[in-house]
Protein backbone atom coordinates (compact mmCIF):
# COMPACT_ATOMS: atom_id res chain seq x y z
CA UNK A 1 0.00 0.00 0.00
CA UNK A 2 1.26 3.09 -1.27
CA UNK A 3 -0.01 4.97 2.26
CA UNK A 4 1.43 8.54 1.18
CA UNK A 5 -1.56 8.53 -1.53
CA UNK A 6 -3.41 7.44 0.93
CA UNK A 7 -6.01 9.39 3.70
CA UNK A 8 -3.33 7.88 6.03
CA UNK A 9 -0.84 11.28 4.83
CA UNK A 10 -3.86 13.25 5.35
CA UNK A 11 -4.03 11.95 9.11
CA UNK A 12 -0.46 12.30 9.64
CA UNK A 13 -0.71 15.80 8.15
CA UNK A 14 -3.01 16.24 10.24
CA UNK A 15 -1.07 15.80 13.84
CA UNK A 16 1.67 17.48 12.84
CA UNK A 17 -0.24 20.32 12.18
CA UNK A 18 -1.97 20.45 15.42
CA UNK A 19 1.27 19.24 17.36
CA UNK A 20 3.15 22.21 15.51
CA UNK A 21 0.01 24.50 16.89
CA UNK A 22 0.51 23.78 20.04
CA UNK A 23 3.71 24.36 20.03
CA UNK A 24 3.38 27.87 19.08
CA UNK A 25 0.30 28.57 21.33
CA UNK A 26 1.06 27.33 24.08
CA UNK A 27 4.30 27.94 26.94
CA UNK A 28 4.18 24.70 28.57
CA UNK A 29 2.66 21.84 26.80
CA UNK A 30 3.54 18.07 27.67
CA UNK A 31 2.81 15.17 25.82
CA UNK A 32 1.05 12.33 27.63
CA UNK A 33 2.58 9.07 27.37
CA UNK A 34 1.38 5.14 28.44
CA UNK A 35 2.95 3.18 25.97
CA UNK A 36 0.35 2.39 24.64
CA UNK A 37 -0.08 2.30 20.66
CA UNK A 38 -1.72 5.79 20.19
CA UNK A 39 0.66 7.34 22.68
CA UNK A 40 3.33 5.59 20.64
CA UNK A 41 2.04 7.17 17.46
CA UNK A 42 1.34 10.82 18.96
CA UNK A 43 5.00 10.38 20.04
CA UNK A 44 6.46 9.71 16.64
CA UNK A 45 4.62 12.16 15.19
CA UNK A 46 5.94 15.10 17.42
CA UNK A 47 9.47 13.40 16.24
CA UNK A 48 8.40 14.29 12.79
CA UNK A 49 7.20 17.74 13.56
CA UNK A 50 10.20 18.97 14.96
CA UNK A 51 12.87 16.78 13.16
CA UNK A 52 15.84 16.76 13.27
CA UNK A 53 15.62 19.42 16.50
CA UNK A 54 14.14 17.65 19.45
CA UNK A 55 10.73 17.38 20.45
CA UNK A 56 10.44 20.71 22.02
CA UNK A 57 8.12 19.63 25.51
CA UNK A 58 8.36 16.91 27.88
CA UNK A 59 6.37 13.87 27.69
CA UNK A 60 4.96 12.72 31.28
CA UNK A 61 3.70 8.77 32.15
CA UNK A 62 0.99 8.95 35.19
CA UNK A 63 2.77 5.32 36.22
CA UNK A 64 -0.17 3.40 38.45
CA UNK A 65 2.44 1.65 40.12
CA UNK A 66 0.27 -1.55 38.65
CA UNK A 67 2.07 -2.12 35.40
CA UNK A 68 3.07 -4.49 32.63
CA UNK A 69 6.36 -4.95 32.70
CA UNK A 70 6.99 -5.06 29.23
CA UNK A 71 5.41 -1.66 28.97
CA UNK A 72 8.03 -0.01 31.46
CA UNK A 73 11.09 -1.61 29.52
CA UNK A 74 9.56 -0.33 25.87
CA UNK A 75 8.85 3.21 27.52
CA UNK A 76 12.02 4.00 28.69
CA UNK A 77 13.74 2.06 25.60
CA UNK A 78 11.42 4.65 23.67
CA UNK A 79 12.79 7.56 25.04
CA UNK A 80 16.28 7.23 24.21
CA UNK A 81 15.60 6.17 20.94
CA UNK A 82 13.54 9.47 20.08
CA UNK A 83 15.90 11.65 22.98
CA UNK A 84 12.59 13.21 24.70
CA UNK A 85 12.62 14.39 28.33
CA UNK A 86 10.82 11.80 30.55
CA UNK A 87 8.42 13.14 33.64
CA UNK A 88 6.90 9.76 35.99
CA UNK A 89 4.26 11.08 38.08
CA UNK A 90 3.26 8.30 40.31
CA UNK A 91 -0.38 6.99 41.81
CA UNK A 92 1.76 5.71 44.73
CA UNK A 93 2.77 9.68 45.77
CA UNK A 94 -0.82 10.59 45.81
CA UNK A 95 -1.60 7.43 48.16
CA UNK A 96 1.52 8.56 50.21
CA UNK A 97 0.71 11.70 50.27
CA UNK A 98 -2.93 11.32 51.32
CA UNK A 99 -4.84 12.68 48.22
CA UNK A 100 -6.31 9.44 47.04
CA UNK A 101 -7.55 6.08 48.88
CA UNK A 102 -6.83 2.58 47.29
CA UNK A 103 -9.68 0.66 46.68
CA UNK A 104 -9.31 -2.95 48.61
CA UNK A 105 -10.46 -6.41 47.56
CA UNK A 106 -9.58 -8.52 44.81
CA UNK A 107 -11.91 -6.21 41.89
CA UNK A 108 -9.43 -3.45 43.12
CA UNK A 109 -8.03 -0.74 40.87
CA UNK A 110 -5.77 2.32 40.70
CA UNK A 111 -7.12 2.79 37.66
CA UNK A 112 -9.92 5.38 38.52
CA UNK A 113 -6.48 7.38 41.07
CA UNK A 114 -4.75 8.67 38.46
CA UNK A 115 -7.31 11.54 37.34
CA UNK A 116 -5.77 13.37 40.72
CA UNK A 117 -2.01 12.35 39.79
CA UNK A 118 -2.46 13.37 36.66
CA UNK A 119 -4.33 16.88 37.82
CA UNK A 120 -1.62 17.37 40.50
CA UNK A 121 1.33 17.07 38.17
CA UNK A 122 -0.56 19.39 35.52
CA UNK A 123 -0.39 22.18 38.62
CA UNK A 124 3.07 21.21 39.87
CA UNK A 125 4.93 21.68 36.44
CA UNK A 126 2.56 24.56 35.25
CA UNK A 127 1.43 23.06 32.22
CA UNK A 128 -1.35 24.61 30.21
CA UNK A 129 -2.08 22.21 27.29
CA UNK A 130 -1.27 18.24 27.71
CA UNK A 131 -1.37 16.56 24.29
CA UNK A 132 -3.18 13.15 24.82
CA UNK A 133 -3.70 10.13 21.93
CA UNK A 134 -7.71 9.56 22.33
CA UNK A 135 -9.46 8.82 19.37
CA UNK A 136 -13.37 10.05 18.80
CA UNK A 137 -14.31 6.27 18.06
CA UNK A 138 -12.78 4.83 20.98
CA UNK A 139 -15.83 5.50 23.04
CA UNK A 140 -18.86 7.41 22.77
CA UNK A 141 -17.94 10.49 25.57
CA UNK A 142 -14.60 10.66 23.26
CA UNK A 143 -16.83 11.33 20.19
CA UNK A 144 -17.98 14.85 22.16
CA UNK A 145 -14.25 15.95 22.04
CA UNK A 146 -12.79 18.61 19.74
CA UNK A 147 -8.96 18.69 18.48
CA UNK A 148 -8.21 21.49 21.58
CA UNK A 149 -10.72 20.85 25.02
CA UNK A 150 -10.85 23.36 27.27
CA UNK A 151 -10.43 22.55 31.18
CA UNK A 152 -11.12 24.90 33.95
CA UNK A 153 -9.33 25.75 36.35
CA UNK A 154 -10.27 22.76 38.76
CA UNK A 155 -9.40 20.12 35.44
CA UNK A 156 -12.96 19.18 34.78
CA UNK A 157 -14.53 19.11 31.50
CA UNK A 158 -17.61 20.54 30.60
CA UNK A 159 -18.51 19.18 26.93
CA UNK A 160 -21.36 21.92 26.45
CA UNK A 161 -18.94 24.70 27.34
CA UNK A 162 -16.52 23.90 24.59
CA UNK A 163 -14.80 25.97 22.13
CA UNK A 164 -16.28 25.98 18.10
CA UNK A 165 -13.41 24.11 15.81
CA UNK A 166 -13.65 26.27 12.13
CA UNK A 167 -11.63 24.75 9.90
CA UNK A 168 -8.06 24.08 11.02
CA UNK A 169 -8.45 27.14 13.50
CA UNK A 170 -8.06 26.51 17.21
CA UNK A 171 -8.55 29.05 20.29
CA UNK A 172 -6.35 28.06 22.91
CA UNK A 173 -7.49 31.18 24.66
CA UNK A 174 -7.39 30.78 28.37
CA UNK A 175 -7.48 31.99 31.69
CA UNK A 176 -5.32 31.78 34.76
CA UNK A 177 -5.79 28.01 35.91
CA UNK A 178 -7.57 27.02 33.11
CA UNK A 179 -5.37 24.20 30.83
CA UNK A 180 -6.42 22.39 27.09
CA UNK A 181 -6.34 18.59 26.58
CA UNK A 182 -5.27 18.39 22.96
CA UNK A 183 -6.06 14.90 20.58
CA UNK A 184 -4.32 15.36 17.65
CA UNK A 185 -5.04 11.92 16.48
CA UNK A 186 -9.01 12.46 17.11
CA UNK A 187 -9.70 11.43 13.54
CA UNK A 188 -7.91 8.48 13.23
CA UNK A 189 -9.49 5.18 14.07
CA UNK A 190 -8.10 2.14 15.45
CA UNK A 191 -7.52 0.30 12.01
CA UNK A 192 -5.70 3.67 11.04
CA UNK A 193 -3.20 3.75 13.97
CA UNK A 194 -2.38 -0.29 12.93
CA UNK A 195 -1.73 0.75 9.16
CA UNK A 196 0.00 3.72 9.81
CA UNK A 197 1.81 1.69 12.26
CA UNK A 198 2.51 -0.73 9.38
CA UNK A 199 3.28 1.37 7.16
CA UNK A 200 5.95 3.64 8.99
CA UNK A 201 7.61 -0.20 10.39
CA UNK A 202 6.96 1.39 14.19
CA UNK A 203 8.07 -0.71 17.26
CA UNK A 204 5.37 -2.10 19.96
CA UNK A 205 5.84 -3.59 23.49
CA UNK A 206 5.13 -6.89 22.96
CA UNK A 207 1.89 -6.65 24.83
CA UNK A 208 0.17 -6.48 21.47
CA UNK A 209 1.47 -9.55 19.72
CA UNK A 210 -0.04 -13.31 20.44
CA UNK A 211 1.84 -14.96 23.68
CA UNK A 212 0.95 -17.43 25.90
CA UNK A 213 -0.23 -15.92 29.74
CA UNK A 214 -2.13 -16.97 32.93
CA UNK A 215 -5.48 -15.58 32.80
CA UNK A 216 -8.64 -15.21 34.16
CA UNK A 217 -12.18 -14.80 32.67
CA UNK A 218 -13.93 -12.70 34.84
CA UNK A 219 -17.66 -11.77 33.38
CA UNK A 220 -16.38 -11.71 29.84
CA UNK A 221 -13.19 -9.87 30.40
CA UNK A 222 -9.47 -11.46 30.24
CA UNK A 223 -7.64 -10.21 33.01
CA UNK A 224 -3.58 -11.24 33.48
CA UNK A 225 -2.66 -12.83 36.26
CA UNK A 226 -0.18 -10.62 38.94
CA UNK A 227 0.37 -9.58 42.62
CA UNK A 228 -1.58 -7.10 42.06
CA UNK A 229 -5.09 -9.56 41.10
CA UNK A 230 -7.29 -11.84 43.55
CA UNK A 231 -9.32 -13.78 42.50
CA UNK A 232 -13.30 -14.52 43.34
CA UNK A 233 -15.08 -17.48 44.43
CA UNK A 234 -15.30 -19.51 41.35
CA UNK A 235 -12.39 -18.10 39.30
CA UNK A 236 -9.55 -19.45 38.20
CA UNK A 237 -6.22 -18.88 36.69
CA UNK A 238 -5.89 -20.50 33.02
CA UNK A 239 -2.89 -20.66 30.43
CA UNK A 240 -4.65 -18.76 27.25
CA UNK A 241 -3.20 -17.08 23.91
CA UNK A 242 -3.88 -13.79 24.12
CA UNK A 243 -2.48 -10.28 23.19
CA UNK A 244 -3.85 -6.54 23.76
CA UNK A 245 -5.55 -4.39 21.73
CA UNK A 246 -5.25 -1.40 24.52
CA UNK A 247 -2.75 -0.87 27.38
CA UNK A 248 -3.45 0.28 30.58
CA UNK A 249 -3.43 -0.78 34.29
CA UNK A 250 -2.97 -4.51 34.53
CA UNK A 251 -5.82 -4.51 36.98
CA UNK A 252 -8.39 -3.85 34.61
CA UNK A 253 -7.11 -4.09 31.08
CA UNK A 254 -8.36 -6.74 29.07
CA UNK A 255 -6.61 -9.12 26.24
CA UNK A 256 -8.74 -10.27 23.84
CA UNK A 257 -8.01 -14.33 22.25
CA UNK A 258 -5.84 -13.83 19.08
CA UNK A 259 -3.03 -15.91 17.34
CA UNK A 260 -1.74 -12.73 15.50
CA UNK A 261 1.72 -12.26 15.53
CA UNK A 262 2.25 -9.94 13.53
CA UNK A 263 1.80 -6.10 11.72
CA UNK A 264 0.28 -7.84 9.21
CA UNK A 265 -2.06 -10.60 11.25
CA UNK A 266 -3.73 -8.01 13.36
CA UNK A 267 -4.40 -5.44 10.45
CA UNK A 268 -6.31 -8.49 8.95
CA UNK A 269 -8.03 -9.37 12.46
CA UNK A 270 -8.64 -5.38 13.36
CA UNK A 271 -10.38 -5.08 10.15
CA UNK A 272 -12.90 -7.71 10.71
CA UNK A 273 -14.08 -7.12 14.53
CA UNK A 274 -17.13 -5.73 15.35
CA UNK A 275 -15.89 -5.06 19.51
CA UNK A 276 -14.12 -1.31 19.89
CA UNK A 277 -10.70 -2.04 21.71
CA UNK A 278 -12.22 -0.73 25.08
CA UNK A 279 -15.09 -3.11 24.88
CA UNK A 280 -12.18 -5.25 27.12
CA UNK A 281 -11.88 -2.15 29.77
CA UNK A 282 -13.10 -3.92 33.04
CA UNK A 283 -13.07 0.11 34.15
CA UNK A 284 -15.17 0.79 31.63
CA UNK A 285 -17.75 -1.85 32.62
CA UNK A 286 -18.31 0.01 36.29
CA UNK A 287 -21.00 2.47 35.49
CA UNK A 288 -23.20 3.31 31.91
CA UNK A 289 -21.49 6.64 32.09
CA UNK A 290 -17.86 5.77 33.80
CA UNK A 291 -15.88 7.48 30.97
CA UNK A 292 -17.68 10.22 31.00
CA UNK A 293 -18.23 10.85 34.50
CA UNK A 294 -13.92 10.35 35.04
CA UNK A 295 -13.02 12.62 31.94
CA UNK A 296 -15.70 15.21 33.54
CA UNK A 297 -13.53 14.69 36.82
CA UNK A 298 -10.36 15.72 35.03
CA UNK A 299 -9.47 12.27 33.76
CA UNK A 300 -8.07 12.00 30.20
Amino acid sequence: MNYKLSHLKQLESEGIFIIREVAAQFERPVLLFSGGKDSIVMSYLARKAFYPARIPFPLMHIDTGHNFEETLTFRDAWMEKIGARLIVAKVQDSIDKGRVVEEKGPTASRNGLQTVTLLDAIEEHNFNAALGGARRDEEKARAKERFFSHRDEFGQWDPKNQRPELWNLFNGRQLHGEHFRIFPLSNWTELDIWQYIQAENIELPSLYFTHKREMVNRKGVYLAKSDFMGLLPGEKWEEMVVRFRTIGDITCTGATLSLAANIDEIVEEIAATRVTERGGRADDRRSEAAMEDRKKAGYF
